[in-house]
């Protein structure tokens, strides 16, 4: 799971990277943003299911759906705030950002 998650936040930076170099400081900034939107949600639900397993009892299917409901809260939260908060944004970079990083799993599930 960690991979996973280290992954997608390194396609976040390598995304933001790219924006910057062929768009400029406002697609860079607005591409980590979007991609961080996707990542630290994920991260937050990774730990979330890994805290559930390791408790005495074991896993419950409920913990499951309630950290999916809370990343989902989260990731439409964090989207809300760079778009009300951040007025330069990239909306192209953005999304871009915050598609390669939520499909960045890909990458670790085709390389074996």
């Amino acid at each position: 799971m960690a991979r996973i998650i280290l992954l997608q936040i390194a396609a976040a930076f390598i995304v933001a990277l790219v924006a910057l170099l062929v768009s400029g400081l406002s697609a860079g900034l607005s591409a980590l943003l979007g991609g961080l939107c996707c990542a630290l949600p994920n991260a937050f639900f990774a730990l979330r299911l890994l805290s559930s397993v390791r408790k005495l009892g074991g896993a419950n299917p409920m913990n499951f759906f309630v950290g999916e409901f809370i990343k989902i809260a989260l990731t439409i939260a964090l989207m809300g705030a760079v778009v009300l908060f951040y007025p330069g944004l990239n909306w192209l970079a953005f999304l871009a950002a915050f598609i390669v990083v939520m499909k960045s799993y890909l990458i670790l599930l085709f390389r074996h």
